[in-house]
C-alpha cells in the first residue's frame, strides 16, 4: 500500500480516500437534506413574483436566501448575479444595457446591498417594460436585511417591489422530534445540520466573528466589532428581558442615543427582534417598555459561551432561552397583519405573548420550559384584565391537553400550525 508521510505523520492511501470520500458523503447529504427541508417562503416569493415587477427575499447572511433562489429561478429562464464576485459586478457597470439584454428572464441578483445604485436603473426598466407587456417576476433581489437596503429600495422602487423574510429554519419546516435540537443549536442551515455539537457551535462563532469584522461594516455602519459584540452579548445576557436602555449605556460608556442607534441596527438586521407591550385603556398600570430577543437561539447560546446542550440546560438562561425560541418560533407562523405583544402589569399580572386577531379578540399565549407546565397566578389575573378568546401554555412535551379554567397546553410545532391556520 502506498503511504504519505504528511508533518512527521504516516497516512496511507485508504485513510486519505476514506476521509475523502467520508467527507464527500456529508457534503452531499448535507446538499440533499438541505433541498429536502421545503421553506414554507418559496411559494409565496413565486407568488409575489407573479403579482410584482421585483421581489426582495431579505434576511441574515447564511440562512439560505441563494439556495431558495437557485431553485425558484431553475424552474424558469433566468441569469443569476452575485455581486460578491468581481465578474459579475463588472457585467454591471452598464446594467441598463446588460438587464436589457436579459429582459425575458428572471434576474436574480445577490447582495444587492452592495450596489444601491442599481435600484434607480431597476426602477426605469421596470417603467419600460410595464409600457411593453413586460409587468410581473422580472427581479430577485436578495440582501442581508440593512437599512440602506430598505431605504433605497422603498424609495425608488415604491409600487414596484414586495418584500418576503427569509428566516433561519422554523418549527414548521421540521419534524416535531426536531424542536429540542432546534432550540439547542438554532435554525441557520450550516448549524443545525452540522455533524456534531462541536462543529455547530464553531460554525456559530465564525458567523457572529465575520458578522461583526466583515459584513456589518460592509453595510454601512462603522461600529468597533469588539464593541457590537459586547451589546449584542449583554441582550443575549437579558434574553426576554425588558430593555434597560439605561443599563446598556452605563456597561458599554456610551450615551442613550447610541443605545438605540445600535438597537436599531441589530433589530434591522433580523438578528434582534423588539416585542413591544400591549396598550390597553383597562385601568391598569402596563409597562411601557419592550421585551428584546436574540432571534436565533442557537446565537443567543454561543454569545453566552454556552457550546453543547448539557451546557445550557444547567445554565439559568435556560428558561428565558427557551421562552426566546417559542416566541420566535410562534412570530414565524403568524401571518402579518396579526398585532403581537405582550402583557405585564405593575402588579405583576404577565402573558408573554398576546395576538389580537379581527374583531378585537385576544388570544393569551404562555411558555413554560418544563413538561408539567402550570400558569402562574399572574397569568390568570391577566386573564381576568383583559377576557382573551383562547389561552394556550406552550410548553416541551409534545401532548394537547386541557389545564382547566379555559387553558390548554400544547407543544411549540402544534401551536405554531394553529397560528398559521389564521392566515
Amino acid at each position: 500500500m502506498l503511504t504519505l508521510n504528511i508533518k512527521g505523520g504516516v497516512v496511507s492511501q485508504g485513510k486519505i480516500c476514506l476521509v475523502f470520500y467520508s467527507n464527500l458523503a456529508f457534503m452531499e447529504l448535507y446538499a440533499i437534506i438541505t433541498r429536502m427541508i421545503n421553506r414554507r417562503v418559496a411559494n409565496l416569493v413565486v407568488k409575489r413574483l407573479k403579482e410584482f415587477p421585483a421581489v426582495a427575499l431579505v434576511g441574515p447572511r447564511q440562512v439560505g436566501k441563494t439556495t431558495l433562489a437557485h431553485g425558484i429561478a431553475a424552474k424558469r429562464p433566468s441569469v443569476y448575479l452575485d455581486l460578491e464576485l468581481p465578474s459579475d459586478r463588472g457585467k454591471l457597470l452598464d446594467a441598463e444595457k446588460y438587464l436589457k439584454l436579459h429582459e425575458n428572464k428572471l434576474v436574480v441578483i445577490d447582495e444587492i446591498q452592495r450596489a444601491p445604485q442599481l435600484f434607480q436603473t431597476l426602477r426605469g426598466l421596470i417603467d419600460q417594460g410595464r409600457r411593453q407587456g413586460l409587468k410581473q417576476g422580472r427581479f430577485l433581489l436578495l440582501g442581508s436585511a440593512s437599512l440602506d437596503l430598505l431605504k433605497q429600495s422603498g424609495e425608488s422602487l415604491a409600487g414596484r417591489i414586495a418584500y418576503v423574510e427569509l428566516s433561519p429554519f422554523d418549527s414548521l419546516e421540521l419534524p416535531e422530534t426536531q424542536m429540542e435540537r432546534l432550540w439547542v443549536r438554532g435554525g441557520f442551515p450550516n448549524s443545525f445540520l452540522a455533524k456534531t455539537e462541536e462543529q455547530s457551535s464553531t460554525w456559530r462563532e465564525e458567523f457572529i466573528r465575520t458578522y461583526l469584522e466583515r459584513d456589518i461594516p460592509q453595510l454601512g455602519p462603522r461600529i468597533p466589532s469588539e464593541t457590537l459584540r459586547r451589546f449584542w452579548t449583554m441582550l443575549a445576557h437579558g434574553q426576554g428581558s425588558l430593555l434597560n436602555a439605561a443599563g446598556l449605556a452605563r456597561g458599554l460608556a456610551v450615551d442613550g442615543k447610541t443605545i438605540a442607534r445600535y438597537l436599531d441596527l441589530m433589530v434591522d438586521l433580523l438578528l434582534v427582534r423588539r416585542l413591544k407591550p400591549i396598550h390597553a385603556n383597562i385601568g391598569k398600570r402596563l409597562v411601557k417598555s419592550p421585551k428584546i430577543f436574540i432571534r436565533d437561539s442557537g446565537l443567543a447560546h454561543t454569545l453566552l459561551g454556552l457550546t453543547t446542550e448539557e451546557s445550557l440546560l444547567g445554565h439559568p438562561i435556560v428558561g428565558a432561552s427557551w421562552e426566546g425560541f417559542v416566541i420566535e418560533s410562534l412570530l414565524r407562523a403568524l401571518p402579518e397583519k396579526i398585532e403581537k405583544s405582550f402583557y405585564r402589569t405593575a402588579a405583576g399580572a404577565e402573558v408573554d405573548l398576546v395576538l389580537e386577531l379581527k374583531g378585537s379578540k385576544l388570544w393569551f399565549i404562555e411558555i413554560k420550559r418544563g413538561l408539567a407546565p402550570k400558569p402562574k397566578k399572574g397569568f390568570y389575573q391577566a386573564c381576568q384584565d383583559m377576557k382573551p378568546q383562547r389561552c394556550f401554555v406552550v410548553y416541551a412535551g409534545n401532548e394537547r391537553y386541557p389545564l382547566g379554567d379555559g387553558v390548554e397546553a400544547i407543544g411549540v410545532k402544534a401551536m405554531a400550525q394553529e397560528l398559521a391556520k389564521l392566515a
